[in-house]
């Protein structure tokens, strides 16, 4: 997870991107007539990319990680499967709130069925590989969850933000690697949140090889990408690119009170 120590809080409005109407959310907005062939892909891809948050939220309704493990695999079977969209309204068309809403309402009805089950004497278990992730893992990563007095809602959004950075930093990090400077990543990593006016830019210049100035200015340079990848990662969760600033602000305002 990456904590909120290291991570730069985004400065001035930016500019949405004129690709904002095909992000991924907005592809699952309108996937709810059936008309857009992408619209189930693009779902999948944002429920793989935020399924830990999910996990969290119905492993503390469970005994178990087995238990969460198989109910996490069952709501996203029929996020997938189902017309779970049919409701959402694209005016609040977050989907990190649809998320919450749906995993909500998902845990209250297989509360009812576990009733029922215990009634009938039936025995519901889910064992569907819905989604192509390391489900081994999950329980691990809940027992090193320190916010353990968070109600599940807050555990949710806390979780959904390092998610989230998370990937604004590995998406940062291929970047480099792919322009063959995984070197110039890990020596300026740090220079993401430290401050600037301490920053020590001549023991960068020294392992890079370079000036100062060419080490404060790679520096910068990795501060205004990582913002922009910032904005494009929550782009494809928010229906509007109004919305994107106010997501920003609750994001960080999660992170600054857990």
């Amino acid at each position: 997870m990456t904590p909120l120590s290291s991570v730069p809080v985004p400065m001035g409005p930016g500019k949405p991107s004129p690709q904002f109407a095909t992000t991924r959310w907005s592809l699952v907005l309108s996937a709810r007539d059936k008309s857009a062939p992408d619209g189930a892909a693009a779902l999948a891809d944002l429920c793989r990319a935020y399924w830990f948050p999910l996990y969290i939220f119905i492993r503390r309704h469970s005994r178990d990680g087995h238990e969460a493990q198989d109910l996490t695999q069952g709501f996203f079977t029929r996020l997938l499967e189902k017309d779970f969209l049919d409701d959402v309204q694209p005016e609040r068309g977050r989907f990190r709130s649809f998320l919450l809403a749906a995993i909500r309402h998902f845990v209250s009805n297989e509360r009812d069925k576990q009733r029922a089950d215990k009634r009938g004497g039936n025995h519901r278990h889910v064992s569907l590989n819905a989604m192509d992730v390391d489900w081994e893992s999950g329980e691990s990563r809940y027992l090193t969850v320190p916010a353990q007095n968070l109600t599940p809602d807050r555990l949710f959004e806390r979780e959904w933000a390092l998610a989230l950075l998370e990937r604004v930093l590995l998406r940062l990090q291929d970047e480099y690697a792919a322009a063959g400077k995984r070197d110039h990543f890990e020596t300026l990593q740090p220079f993401l949140s430290t401050d600037r006016e301490n920053a020590n830019y001549a023991d960068v210049a020294n392992q890079l090889n370079c000036t100062v100035e060419a080490a404060r200015a790679a520096a910068r340079r990795m501060r205004q990408r990582y913002r922009q990848l910032l904005r494009d990662e929550i782009a494809d969760t928010v229906a509007f690119p109004e919305q994107i600033e106010e997501e920003i602000h609750h994001l960080f305002d999660v992170l600054s009170n857990t």
